[in-house]
């Protein structure tokens, strides 16, 4: 099942996960799915890997879990930026044969550790790849609120937001953002700019103010003075930041659910007791 039809008159609810870096193995991956299946989710989606390394795990073969051990759609991220256009043939014909139809085509961190490639430099690039290979995959991709950290200003980056779309892209994912404001800043100007496909919140429950600092560091992200001030004020007390963090993702989601959001997609961090306790705040609400 692909996702064309779950975004027709209703807010969609979604997870992101990701394969252990470590030890991989499907007792582990399962354990976590266990726990969040509980939350009914839309869909769940499954991450390629960091820094380009997206080779050593095991995304294909987790998304086929989702899809046959617990009757969930998944979303297989696939990144482009290190592969050849024989290596990502050779993952679509994978996941078609596992019976994957959703693909989250993203450019993927450069890795220089790895061997150089240069058939793909962006995204867009391989949304066009995908959907001229088989146009039968539903593609996702992804946005950025505060725009990406690469382009020189929110009108380049959103013109080059278009462009996906325009090369195929049928829905997006929008990277962490903690102030609404600037999600419903962005929404607005891709709207007028002529992007139509839905848009899916993109939501990290905080509960670690070194790892969140260093996140958005990397993602261009940025920390309103509501939420510096949470991490100052439970620095030291990690059970009572995990709960204000929790808290502060519940109102952001309410929020952007009472305007009209067409999705929230929560970064699980492979927590199910975060997202349970998220998805229970709002379950009056879906």
């Amino acid at each position: 099942m692909n996702l064309t039809d779950i975004f027709k008159n209703k807010c969609v609810f979604s997870m992101e996960i990701f394969p252990p870096r470590k030890n991989y193995s499907q007792e582990l991956i399962c354990k976590t799915l266990d726990g969040l299946k509980e939350a009914k989710p839309d869909f769940i989606s499954c991450t390629y890997g960091a820094g380009g390394s997206g080779g050593d795990h095991k995304t294909a073969e987790i998304c086929e879990i989702i899809k046959n051990k617990y009757g969930i759609v998944p979303i297989a991220h696939l990144t482009c930026v290190n592969s050849s256009k024989e290596d990502i043939v050779e993952i679509l014909n994978d996941l078609k044969s596992r019976g994957i139809e959703n693909i989250l085509a993203l450019r993927g961190d450069i890795n220089s550790n790895l061997p150089k490639k240069e058939d793909f430099k962006y995204a867009s690039e391989l949304v066009e790849f995908i959907n001229n290979y088989d146009n039968s995959f539903f593609v996702s991709a992804a946005c950025y609120p505060e725009s990406h950290p690469e382009s020189e200003s929110q009108l380049e980056d959103i013109l080059h937001l278009k462009h996906k779309v325009e090369c195929g892209a049928d829905h997006l994912i929008s990277q962490l953002f903690f102030d609404n404001e600037d999600f419903y800043d962005f929404r607005d100007k891709a709207t007028l700019a002529g992007i139509n496909v839905p848009i899916e919140a993109g939501i990290m429950p905080v509960t670690n103010k070194a790892q969140i600092e260093r996140m958005v560091s990397t993602c261009g992200a940025s920390i309103p003075k509501q939420l510096a001030r949470i991490l100052n004020r439970f620095d030291d007390d990690p059970k009572a930041l995990e709960d204000a963090g929790i808290m502060y993702a519940i109102h952001q989601i309410i929020d952007l659910i009472s305007n009209d959001v067409d999705g929230i997609h929560i970064y699980t961090m492979n927590r199910p007791d975060i997202s349970n306790r998220i998805f229970s705040a709002i379950s009056s609400m879906r």
